[in-house]
């Protein structure tokens, strides 16, 4: 009989199911009390009762667990600091997708040689973000393939659905059912409905084919994310930090019956890609906040511990500390605006609302 399915398959590896591999690294009870806790509060900053921002911290993506670790005790110390204005979520982002091509992020090709062992790559990312946990800063990551927050999903304290994935109905299905607050990125190209309509559905129950613990297909039905929020990235069209934007975005969550909350993300079209501009986009966010916007909630800024980007070549040793995605700034740099960005945050019975 001719052969009718799987023609362009190589090779089907089996996987791990999520117990086998929550049993092999388990989150203790002091840790998961700390996530929970950690969760706790950002709803209440995404539902502005907490009138603190939160702030999405970290690199680009993670491919060295030594120097992530160093980056984590670094932003620690910082965010116990700056703790009553804000609340510091370290960005720890696996998944990584693609235009076109390029290498697809630690949980996929965790050797970074095209080899995709993928459940090397899942161990690793669990445990990455176990031993964050533990240094005492909740962690935030992109959900991108619909399965792998089965595996991860009780170490994250806040997560997002990025700019290329947030029209599709697959990952509103699974923000509907996530168990943290989630963002959605408005397009590539800078429109914000697509982003806005993902946050309504995400906000209704729904169902999705997933897996459960044992590995076994399974139909999951959700209740809806209360929790899910905006996030502005600029696009192709530029920047839209700005007031006229965020009161726009603000005006559209209205429209749709959604309470608004907009988290403004420092990088990508709102630095024009042009990573040292992060500085300006989280200048104008803490004006923004002092002028009387109650609607941001929070900023995002790429950063790791030495500022740039880094390609991945053969044969050839990786400077430790630097991104080999999206360009960062330094964590001098980081530290000297997350600090002036919290010395200029003024009380809020001080702020001048028009």
């Amino acid at each position: 009989m001719k052969k009718m399915s799987d023609l362009h398959i190589q090779e089907i590896i089996p996987l791990s199911p999520p117990q086998k591999i929550k049993d092999d690294e388990p989150v203790d009870e002091q840790t998961l009390s700390h996530i929970s806790q950690w969760r706790d509060q950002i709803e209440e900053i995404i539902h502005r009762r907490d009138k603190r921002i939160l702030g999405i911290v970290g690199p680009c993506s993670i491919h060295d667990e030594n120097a992530i670790y160093e980056y984590a005790e670094r932003l620690k110390v910082l965010a116990d600091q700056v703790k009553d204005r804000m609340l510091l979520v370290m960005r720890a982002y696996f998944e990584k997708p693609r235009t076109v091509l390029g290498w697809r992020g630690l949980v996929l090709d965790p050797h970074l040689d095209g080899s995709y062992a993928i459940e090397d790559g899942i161990r690793l990312a669990r445990r990455i973000l176990l031993n964050i946990s533990k240094i005492g800063v909740p962690v935030g990551t992109e959900m991108l393939d619909p399965i792998i927050p089965q595996y991860i999903d009780d170490l994250v304290s806040w997560s997002a659905v990025g700019a290329r994935t947030a029209e599709s109905q697959v990952h509103r299905n699974l923000a509907s059912g996530l168990s943290v607050p989630l963002g959605f990125k408005n397009s590539t190209s800078g429109n914000l409905t697509n982003a806005v309509n993902a946050i309504k559905s995400a906000g209704s129950p729904a169902s999705f084919i997933g897996v459960d613990p044992k590995g076994m297909a399974a139909v999951y039905r959700t209740t809806g994310n209360p929790y899910c929020h905006l996030i502005l990235r600029g696009g192709s069209n530029g920047p839209n930090y700005y007031e006229d934007d965020v009161e726009e975005a603000v005006m559209l969550m209205e429209k749709e019956g959604i309470t608004p909350s907009v988290i403004i993300d420092c990088s990508h079209g709102n630095c024009n890609k042009r990573y040292y501009r992060q500085r300006r986009v989280l200048r104008s966010v803490v004006d923004q906040i002092n002028l009387g916007n109650s609607s941001i909630s929070g900023f995002m800024l790429e950063s790791y511990l030495y500022e740039g980007r880094q390609d991945v070549r053969e044969n050839q040793p990786l400077a430790y500390g630097v991104s080999i995605t999206d360009p960062c700034i330094g964590w001098d740099e980081t530290e000297r605006i997350i600090r002036k960005a919290h010395e200029g945050l003024i009380r809020e019975e001080e702020r001048w609302y028009e």
